[in-house]
């Protein structure tokens, strides 16, 4: 396999580079511009963000590992308008129907369920045990946060948070930049750029 380039060396290039090794990567490298980390689980930090041009786009791939949605999508498209290889990570303990769609840059970390035709944007995070039912979109830069339910065709904007726990309704649309915070039950759609919260969530504010 190609070298992986892993962005970011905090804890979720932590689990990413796990989750790197369970799928058969070896040759695994940090770029962070908090230099004060040297090493992540024995995988050198080799240099800063923009130290990413100077890897061969032949031999290398990279995986975008900051929690921020808009700054780790940022990126993957930064990195994609200069031609590099951007990785999926899909961990083998995970259930994805072969008639889902999981875009480039996308974590999937085990215990995961994909069902049939949902689909997933680029850049999204579908963490420990979420359960994504049937025809749902995910959009860009999403992360859905551990144990996380999205029942069948909901719909989540682009850089939209769904927090560990929270319980999504069948056919229902978050908009995009939102968040839907831990525990929530969301039974009613969520306007763009709101915090919802609450059982039944109610929005809080805006964000």
């Amino acid at each position: 396999m190609k070298k992986l380039v892993i962005m970011g060396a905090g804890g979720h290039g932590k689990v990413v580079a796990d989750c790197a090794l369970s799928v058969g990567y070896t040759d695994i490298e940090f770029l962070d511009d908090n230099r004060v980390v040297s090493q992540v689980l024995g995988f050198p930090v080799s240099g800063s963000v923009s130290d990413a041009d100077k890897y061969d786009v032949d031999s290398t791939e990279f995986f975008v590992a900051i929690g921020n949605n808009r700054v780790r999508i940022d990126l993957i498209n930064q990195l994609i308008g200069k031609g590099c290889a951007i990785a999926t990570l899909i961990h083998p303990r995970t259930v994805i129907s072969s008639f889902a769609q999981v875009g480039a840059g996308t974590l999937v970390m085990p215990g995961a369920v994909i069902n049939a035709q949902a689909k997933i944007g680029v850049g999204a995070i579908v963490n420990t045990g979420v359960c994504i039912d049937h025809d749902c979109v995910v959009g860009d830069g999403v992360h859905i946060s551990p144990g996380a339910i999205l029942s069948g065709t909901v719909k989540v904007g682009a850089g939209t948070w769904i927090c560990s726990g929270a319980v999504i309704s069948n056919n229902i649309n978050i908009g995009s930049g939102s968040q839907v915070a831990a525990g929530a039950v969301v039974i009613n759609n969520v306007d763009d750029f709101v915090l919802v919260a609450g059982v039944p969530a109610t929005v809080k504010k805006r964000v």
